[in-house]
């Protein structure tokens, strides 16, 4: 029912431990979600073909090499199989809340965008996703961790379709999660905050 989609960096030294982690924490979510990664950067492919996710190498990108916002969403959408898509970056770990919260949202409402804060907890090394991983995360989060400003907005949910024609934004840069949030409600979408029944935890 969902298809999660990101752009990850370069699978190099600490970014490469983190996007693992978090691409990881949501091959486990259930049920499970449809996962694309787009964008050719080192280690993108190979990483999608471990997890068994799709891969979409081709997107436009500017004159730095930056992939584009507009090109980034309009192939995840062209290759998403499901009527909801999820956007998130390649460093946030999910946990076994946000598919309930989803699913909830969508029976609830048609027309919405579903969006949250972030947790930031510091990660250096990859996690063992055994039986207890998300209670340990959870404990760690508890102790060190601390909730991001509202600003600071790393996933999204919605309907495929919600957002029509996006401007040239750059991955990375500021300005497009504010964007998202004043596009939807100009669209006369409900905008859901979840953040108080889903941690997204942004792994520093």
């Amino acid at each position: 029912m969902l298809t999660l989609f990101a752009t990850p960096k370069p699978f190099q030294g600490h970014i490469g431990v983190i996007q693992r982690n978090a691409i990881k924490s949501w091959t486990m979510l259930r049920p499970s979600p449809e996962i694309v990664l787009l964008c050719d950067e080192e280690g993108t492919e190979e990483t999608a073909q471990e997890f068994g996710l799709k891969f979409v190498p081709d997107v436009v990108r500017n004159e730095f090499g930056t992939p584009m916002v507009d090109s980034c969403f309009k192939a995840a959408e062209e290759a998403a199989e499901n009527e909801f898509i999820g956007y998130v970056n390649a460093d946030i770990i999910l946990l076994s809340d946000f598919m309930p919260a989803m699913e909830q949202v969508c029976r609830d409402r048609q027309h919405f965008l579903m969006c949250g804060q972030r947790w930031n907890l510091d990660v250096e090394e990859p996690l063992a996703f055994d039986s207890d991983w998300e209670e340990c995360l959870r404990s760690r989060i508890a102790e060190q961790g601390n909730l991001y400003v509202r600003t600071g907005i790393d996933y999204y949910v919605f309907r495929r379709g919600l957002f029509g024609e996006i401007p040239p934004f750059a991955v990375g840069r500021r300005g497009d999660d504010n964007w998202f949030l004043y596009q939807a409600r100009m669209k006369k979408a409900t905008v859901i905050d979840v953040t108080q029944v889903v941690t997204a935890v942004h792994q520093t």
